[in-house]
């Protein structure tokens, strides 16, 4: 049974809102960039994105200047890999950052992959154990999510977690994540943004980033149990595929977009823009577009 009361999750829907803004950049560890994350975030809580998704494989650590930077904003581990940080460990941080500043952090666990984890072995036995040594150390469920596509993942996220947070996804999945959860489990998934019209141009720039999640079984696997086939997977990715996992266009269309995954079943999109800048540079003024079309 879910350890996480309705009322409970109710709260936490309420917290998180509709919208937030899902980012590798503000997961960065430089210190000379320190300064700019952290107006970033303020400028994100001003923009009324009511929480902050952080790419990368972060830690709890990762959190902190950004919590500390705002007063209001919900800073989330979009996703922390269970095999590079010992539960042990994320219980430790997470109760010190909870300790300080109540309410403002989430706890997004995922298995990550095969080519890209050296510990990676059984890994819905290994959330288990990761999930019941957080328990043990009093860790509270109602403050955590799982990166889920499959089944069994799912109902792990509706009994152990407060819902999921699926990673490159389409309206088709969330309806179908939806229907696993149930109604009152949070269901947020990412959803990638190309601030383009142009279709060729648009979709050039969404292939340059979906082409190394083509090279992922767990994704592969993922798109074709809801439809797609291997043609799909070619160079970087069919039109298909790309416009069911990207949002792209003027704003009306991204809002359209957005507005699909809501109606098949998400509590909260994470949004995330996709431009050919480096790695590393902040997209703020894409985060004011979104802002503006999303009132």
């Amino acid at each position: 049974m879910n350890q996480v009361s309705a009322s409970q999750l109710g709260t936490l829907k309420e917290t998180v809102g509709r919208y937030g803004i899902w980012s590798f950049a503000m997961r960065a560890e430089d210190p000379e960039g320190a300064t700019e994350r952290a107006e970033a975030a303020a400028e994100l809580e001003e923009l009324g994105f009511p929480a902050l998704w952080l790419g990368g494989n972060p830690g709890v650590r990762h959190a902190v200047p950004l919590v500390e930077a705002t007063s209001r904003l919900i800073v989330a581990t979009g996703i922390q890999s269970i095999w590079d940080y010992e539960a042990a460990e994320t219980a430790s941080a997470y109760a010190e950052l909870e300790a300080s500043h109540p309410g403002r952090f989430l706890l997004g666990l995922g298995v990550s992959h095969a080519g890209m984890a050296k510990r990676y072995r059984r890994p819905y036995a290994s959330m288990v154990e990761y999930l019941d040594a957080l328990d043990a150390a009093g860790r509270p469920a109602e403050r955590r999510l799982l990166a889920a596509l499959g089944p069994k993942m799912l109902e792990l996220s509706r009994d152990r977690a407060a819902g999921s947070h699926p990673y490159l996804v389409t309206p088709e999945h969330t309806a179908q994540a939806r229907a696993a959860l149930g109604e009152t489990p949070l269901l947020a998934p990412e959803l990638k943004v190309v601030l383009d019209s142009d279709p060729d141009r648009a979709r050039t720039t969404a292939r340059g980033t979906l082409a190394m999640y083509l090279t992922l079984p767990n994704y592969t696997n993922h798109f074709l149990r809801i439809g797609f086939t291997e043609d799909d997977f070619k160079d970087g990715g069919s039109d298909r595929l790309v416009d069911a996992v990207f949002a792209w266009g003027d704003d009306s269309r991204i809002r359209e977009r957005v507005d699909a995954f809501h109606t098949a079943g998400a509590d909260h999109v994470t949004l995330q823009v996709v431009d050919n800048r480096p790695g590393g540079v902040l997209p703020r003024e894409g985060w004011r577009r979104l802002a503006d079309l999303l009132k």
